[in-house]
């Protein structure tokens, strides 16, 4: 995020596209609700009507996978009517006529022709977020889990900049995370071409200067394999080994049937967690860790601020820390030695080795938090990014051509499936929690009526749901929510294992999978078939 999670209520205007707030992230979900109570405009963009679209000044129901279609059509209106920040544009931006030309082409009638969204409608949107000065764009997995995911997200750049909402307090662009420490394993290098601080791998200097922080004489400068890409040299054999920790791919994974054939030509899986997951069912050694409340350290969240985390139960059993395991291991395995003897240890080497987070001391967090980047002990934090100028200088427009979702219904599967959260859980893990999952216990795909009615289908009737990857039983729940032609699918249930049937084309720089989007067909099944496949999958 460019700005804090505090700001969201100062922005006049929020731009909330491909994000279920309210479910996902109900914290930041409830100061949008207050800030739409207290005037504050949202608009929000999204192929279902989500809780937070209750609270919309204006609801924009695209088709699925037409985002950038949309954002360019907004920043052709907002150029040829004048809205545009050309002084900011001047000063702090570079590429900008080549993003008018590439927009020009994006006309209302044509954006409407895709998106669905009517032109009067996106002409109130566009100068609404154009001309407002405090308004921030929010966004989630609605926009990153396509093929064209990295296009999505460089477009929502290319409009706050047009518009000059980057660098300034209640505005910006925020990507808002879906766990409680993503944004901090990424800072810390568990990406394949960073080291910790996104420092680049193939960069000479950044070798020289880990090696020197490190005390080592080499270090690997070839960018490592994302996730899908070491499924597929798994299946292809290149592959021998992996070690998965804090990670359940067999249900959360795309195309989960060639995630488990992936897993299963290992020579060798270590998993490493808290519960035997259904990918830990496949390891042929299983390591048990500890949860938040059983360890010391800290989260970087969401807004990069950090916050420590302390220890408040024993771990169970045979339960160890997950730093002391893997200390363990490469001590035994390699030269280099790790002698660390607390996590605080490991954080003093990670503000020595990454200079956003060198002023972040234990003692300066024992209270509140800080937002890096923090460059030195007297730093306050960096409460917004990009303050009179961008980290890189000048901010890159780019010209981002729209680009159809791998696979879209046809006559074979002529139904959409797309995927998310709900509120009552949080991932797979809560499903453990006989309170919670008894709140929501079993699947409820979410149907529109006019399909509930050509399908013959009642309130929790089940359903088969097929695609060309799989084809799993859920019940339904009948709701003009969703669109006719579409259901929407959580990923929480192993009784009802989506992530079998989604795609697995994926965005060709981050490899994130195509979730968003995947052809189905359905056939109303008898009451009890759910029952026999369940029984089925437990053997």
């Amino acid at each position: 995020m460019t700005n804090s999670i505090s700001e969201v209520e100062g922005n006049d205007v929020l731009f909330i596209i491909g994000s279920n707030a309210t479910e996902a992230h109900p914290i930041i979900g409830n100061k949008m609700k207050r800030a739409a109570r207290n005037g504050k405009k949202l608009i929000v963009v999204d192929p279902r009507r989500t809780e937070i679209a209750d609270y919309a000044t204006y609801f924009l129901p695209l088709n699925p996978g037409t985002d950038v279609v949309l954002i360019n059509g907004l920043m052709n209106i907002i150029i040829e009517n004048g809205w545009h920040a050309a002084d900011y544009i001047r000063e702090r931006c570079e590429g900008f006529e080549l993003l008018a030309e590439s927009v020009r082409k994006y006309t209302p009638d044509y954006v409407s022709s895709m998106t669905g969204i009517a032109q009067d409608m996106l002409y109130k949107v566009a100068e609404l977020y154009a001309t407002t000065e405090k308004a921030g764009i929010f966004y989630t997995l609605g926009i990153t889990e396509h093929s064209h995911g990295t296009d999505n997200v460089m477009s929502l750049g290319n409009l706050a900049m047009l518009t000059g909402h980057v660098g300034m307090e209640n505005a910006g662009v925020n990507p808002m995370r879906g766990q409680n420490n993503v944004q901090g394993a990424c800072d810390m290098g568990a990406l394949p071409n960073s080291y910790p601080g996104y420092s680049s791998v193939a960069d000479p200097a950044a070798a020289e200067h880990f090696k020197s922080k490190w005390g080592v004489e080499r270090l690997d400068e070839k960018v490592g394999l994302k996730i899908p890409e070491m499924f597929e040299e798994a299946v292809a054999g290149r592959l021998k080994g992996m070690y998965i920790m804090g990670e359940d791919p067999v249900l959360t994974d795309p195309d989960a049937n060639h995630v488990k054939h992936a897993l299963e030509s290992l020579d060798f899986l270590v998993v490493q967690n808290l519960y035997m997951t259904e990918t830990a069912k496949l390891a042929d050694v299983f390591l048990p860790a500890t949860c938040y409340a059983e360890k010391d350290g800290t989260f970087t969240n969401t807004e990069r601020r950090v916050q420590r985390v302390r220890k408040a139960v024993d771990a169970p059993g045979e339960c160890r820390l997950d730093w002391v395991i893997i200390q363990d291991i490469a001590n035994r395995i390699s030269d280099c030695r790790f002698e660390y003897g607390s996590a605080e240890d490991i954080w003093n080497e990670v503000r020595a080795v990454a200079p956003a987070y060198a002023g972040i001391s234990y003692g300066r967090i024992d209270k509140a938090g800080i937002q890096w980047p923090c460059p030195t002990e007297s730093h306050p934090g960096t409460k917004y990014l990009h303050k009179g100028k961008f980290t890189r200088g000048l901010g890159k427009m780019q010209a981002i051509e729209y680009r159809p979702s791998e696979e879209m219904p046809d006559s074979e599967y002529p139904m959409l499936l797309n995927t998310g959260r709900m509120l009552y859980h949080y991932n797979v893990m809560t499903r453990l929690s006989g309170r919670l999952n008894a709140l929501r216990p079993y699947e409820l795909a979410q149907i529109n009526p006019e399909d509930a009615e050509r399908l013959g289908l009642k309130e929790e009737d089940e359903i088969r749901v097929t695609s060309r990857r799989g084809s799993i039983v859920t019940r339904v729940t009948i709701t003009d929510r969703v669109k006719p032609g579409s259901i929407f699918m959580t990923f929480h249930y192993w009784e009802s294992p989506v992530n079998e049937l989604t795609s697995s084309h994926s965005d060709p720089v981050t490899k994130t999978g195509e979730y968003k989007v995947s052809a189905i067909k359905i056939e109303k099944v008898p009451n009890g078939t759910l029952a026999e496949e369940i029984k089925k999958r437990q053997k």
